[in-house]
């Protein structure tokens, strides 16, 4: 699959000396979805606000569609929406001056149906006349969707879209991205809803203290780094395990009836026909019923964070 954004050794220090971006590197193919994730402050704004030509990189160069950000900023910038996390919008226009004046800016000739549907599809056209400042904070955050789309850009950038609004918007925005998506578009995300990326995305990337720990395929990223869990259940509760049963690890619960054993899926092997093997030879112990269950991207992600800060 074809890059669309190149990222090669990107770094961002402000004149305060923090240094949000350490020498990152990555490549964005054409139409996929890009979830990053990273707790406030890791450094995502700063990437995006970069790749965007908001903020000036310090080093490094980024290639948009084979465009530099700077050299070409015109050209790369003519392809990319953005929606940012600030409700930055006027008081006194109307919802539908506002994007269509936005698509104007682009040098984008008219399309009254383009933008028709546009509204539509967020659930704006009955407020297209609406000046902004009667907008509620959901609906304000719709208006900067169509604003970003306004234009028909090939890659989407959304810094923390859903942050702070309603469900009904949310339903709606991963529609949106969804039919994005079917279109062509190349779709960058923010997220701290790390079940939206879980659903959505195609690959996942994680940023902490300015620095890309890893991108990597969504499914493959669970599969290498995930681990999964055995509960098993016994007829009857008890109050210690056996010695034989001490090499496995095993976590007994509280009320005695639940054991928990914790393998790595990323291992030669499982250890788990070994396992049930020793129970079923221990005398004091008896099964009555097997169940597995396998990390979320969600601790994935705070395993991977902790173990930079343990650095």
């Amino acid at each position: 699959m074809q890059s669309i954004v190149s990222i090669k050794n990107l770094s961002k220090t402000y004149e305060s000396g923090h240094q949000a971006l350490h020498s990152v590197n990555l490549d964005i193919q054409s139409g996929e979805i890009l979830a990053l994730l990273g707790p406030n402050g890791a450094g995502k704004t700063t990437l995006i606000s970069i790749i965007c030509g908001i903020v000036s990189p310090t080093n490094g160069t980024v290639k948009v569609d084979g465009f530099d950000i700077i050299s070409d900023y015109r050209k790369s910038r003519e392809l990319i929406g953005l929606v940012p996390q600030e409700l930055t919008l006027g008081a006194f226009d109307t919802v539908w001056n506002t994007i269509n004046f936005s698509r104007g800016l682009f040098g984008k000739p008219k399309d009254h149906a383009y933008l028709e549907q546009l509204l539509k599809d967020l659930s704006l056209w009955d407020k297209k006349s609406n000046e902004l400042r009667t907008l509620s904070g959901g609906m304000k955050r719709r208006v900067l969707i169509a604003k970003a789309l306004s234009h028909e850009p090939r890659i989407l950038f959304l810094d923390e879209p859903t942050a702070g609004v309603d469900v009904e918007l949310r339903k709606d925005m991963w529609a949106i991205v969804e039919k994005l998506r079917q279109s062509g578009v190349t779709i960058i995300l923010t997220t701290h809803y790390i079940e939206e990326a879980e659903e959505i995305a195609d690959r996942v990337g994680v940023i902490s203290d300015g620095k890309l720990l890893l991108v990597e395929d969504k499914h493959d990223l669970m599969q290498k780094l995930g681990k999964k869990q055995l509960i098993i259940e016994l007829k009857e509760p008890v109050s210690e395990l056996p010695e034989s049963l001490a090499s496995y690890d095993l976590e007994l619960s509280k009320e005695g009836n639940l054991l928990t054993y914790t393998y790595d899926t990323k291992g030669e092997g499982t250890g788990i026909t070994a396992l049930l093997q020793a129970i079923n030879d221990a005398d004091s112990l008896a099964l009555k019923d097997l169940q597995t269950t396998q990390s979320s991207l969600e601790e994935i992600f705070v395993n991977l964070v902790h173990s930079e800060d343990d650095v």
